[in-house]
């Protein structure tokens, strides 16, 4: 059975005709989101931060910044 963010994933591709490979996350992009989303909940102490973050770092991969580059700078900011 898919999993739910896999099955949403490919619908999204099909509905906006983009490659799912382009948007599939492998395991590690899912654990490495999450603890972003952690991060960005528990360091700002509301937790709405964490899907919006999300959608900033999507916004920002897709202009051309790296996933590793991101999560750096979140984390970094955080530990300020």
């Amino acid at each position: 059975m898919m999993d739910w963010i896999t099955e949403m994933t490919l619908r999204l591709a099909s509905a906006t005709n983009l490659d799912a490979a382009d948007l599939l996350l492998d395991a590690e992009a899912k654990e490495t989101l999450l603890d972003l989303a952690g991060v960005a909940a528990h360091s700002s102490g509301d937790r709405t931060n964490a899907p919006l973050l999300c959608h900033v770092l999507g916004r920002a991969i897709a202009r051309g910044a790296t996933f590793d580059e991101c999560a750096r700078a979140v984390h970094d900011f955080a530990a300020e």
